[in-house]
């Protein structure tokens, strides 16, 4: 019986930090793998994962980079979670995020694979930025989940609202950084996938197991990420946001004082429909 081969697009989520295994990382997607397929009778249908996401990755890095070593491998189930960099950059372009997320999702779907997608929670929030600074931030990830939730609907995708809910103040569920999810995060975002999945009548192996087969990091080993790792990744997208993030941040006081901060919102909104408008004016190209 042919293997099921699952192929993972993404960036450090997807990769796995925040999911530490021996030297390297782990994460949802590998642990969602384990348990796509199960044994039938006397034959079994064996799962070839392939993990593509790299930590750092923007959607046009996505586009550029791992789509074409994804489609060479002729998968059946792919995920495509990303987003969240893009909102960290100051080259921030919901319309260009749009485009290329419709060229992939077409991609991958004209392969007639099963397409994995998630909306996913702020990083001001999860980082605790004040609020001027976190609000920007904000509106960009609800811009792109609301471009990710539509063109979602239109490739068919089996899609996660991760946005929302209790597990984003459940500290519980989160690494030292902040951002990424613990090893228990990871095992929710897999099990929650792999119920879509259950529905869906692809996944019919047992669901992870919601429970760490690790010890949580302990306070000092945390914090010492933190002072390392942890304080570089921060600079690194300090210096190419910072500048642009201040700026915002200032309109976004402006705007506060004046009582018009609504205008921000429909001005984000505004830019979504735009972008959505365009792709269905325009010719999709066929990458399949």
């Amino acid at each position: 019986m042919r293997p099921l081969r699952f192929v993972a697009l993404g960036d450090s989520l997807t990769e796995g930090v925040g999911d530490p295994v021996g030297d390297g990382w782990r994460g949802w997607a590998a642990l969602l793998a384990d348990g796509l397929t199960a044994t039938a009778g006397e034959s079994e249908r064996a799962v070839v994962f392939t993990n593509l996401a790299v930590s750092g990755s923007q959607t046009r890095d996505v586009l550029d980079r791992q789509l074409p070593a994804a489609l060479a491998l002729r998968p059946d189930v792919v995920s495509v979670v990303i987003g969240v960099n893009d909102t960290l950059r100051c080259t921030f372009d919901i319309r260009a995020v749009a485009a290329r997320l419709d060229t992939v999702y077409a991609a991958c779907t004209g392969l007639g694979a099963v397409l994995l997608t998630a909306c996913l929670p702020d990083p001001g929030a999860a980082l605790g930025l004040p609020g001027a600074l976190a609000h920007p931030l904000a509106r960009r990830q609800r811009a792109v989940n609301a471009v990710v939730h539509a063109l979602s609907d239109r490739y068919g995708a089996v899609h996660l609202h991760a946005s929302e809910g209790a597990w984003i103040t459940d500290r519980a569920m989160w690494s030292a950084d902040r951002l990424h999810p613990g090893e228990r995060g990871h095992r929710q975002l897999a099990a929650r996938f792999h119920a879509l999945l259950v529905r869906e009548g692809i996944a019919t192996g047992p669901a992870p197991s919601p429970e760490p087969a690790f010890p949580v990091p302990t306070r000092s080993a945390s914090l010492w990420w933190l002072a390392t790792a942890g304080t570089g990744w921060v600079a690194r997208r300090c210096t190419d946001l910072l500048p642009q993030l201040l700026t915002l941040a200032a309109d976004e006081l402006r705007h506060r004082a004046r009582g018009t901060s609504a205008r921000l919102d429909l001005r984000a909104s505004a830019a979504v429909s735009a972008a959505l408008t365009a792709l269905s004016a325009a010719e999709r190209p066929d990458l399949a």
